[in-house]
């Protein structure tokens, strides 16, 4: 694992394979998985998680209860772009991957429309393709190069993607 810290991750999927599935991979890398089969339940555990954090501390911008919410796509009774809508409406800081078999065009086309920031994970999703995002072993490879190591830290994916940027912008500008 590039990351040391174990990550809470929400997952939204009706497909019960497929949701078993991100549960053993996920949990063999030592994160906790919260599994969902309905847009209404990911909402209502998403929800209920945030008002139990601010129950126990003040409310500030950098509340995260899950590090990563992975949605797919296409559900029985709310799709992903729905759901995701609706959690950065409460959070815009919260990480979103949506999972999808569909058409990445038309997803594209829709994220945009809707102009919400998330990650899409063309279905079918390789062991590796899922651990490389969840875990942001692409940044954590490109910060080694810049020979910066954060590890010790425990930064959100947000930041981390914030921290590469302006180091990039730094050394093409020397």
């Amino acid at each position: 694992m590039i990351t040391s810290h174990k990550l809470s991750i929400l997952v939204m999927e009706d497909d019960r394979e497929i949701a078993s599935w991100y549960q053993q991979i996920l949990l063999s890398r030592g994160h906790r998985v919260t599994i969902t089969r309905l847009g209404e339940e990911c909402l209502q555990i998403y929800t209920d998680r945030l008002h139990e954090s601010f129950a126990k501390k003040p409310r500030t911008s950098d509340v995260q209860q899950f590090d990563v919410v992975i949605l797919d796509y296409k559900m029985p009774d709310r799709n992903g772009l729905e759901v995701a809508k609706e959690i950065l409406t409460i959070n815009p800081h919260q990480r979103i991957i949506i999972a999808s078999a569909y058409l990445v065009k038309t997803l594209i086309d829709g994220i945009m429309a809707l102009s919400i920031p998330v990650e899409i994970l063309e279905k079918p999703i390789t062991n590796k393709m899922l651990i490389d995002t969840i875990e942001d072993t692409a940044i954590y490879e490109e910060l080694r190069k810049l020979k910066i190591n954060i590890e010790p830290f425990k930064l959100s994916h947000e930041l981390l993607k914030k921290i590469l940027d302006i180091l990039k912008k730094g050394i093409v500008s020397k």
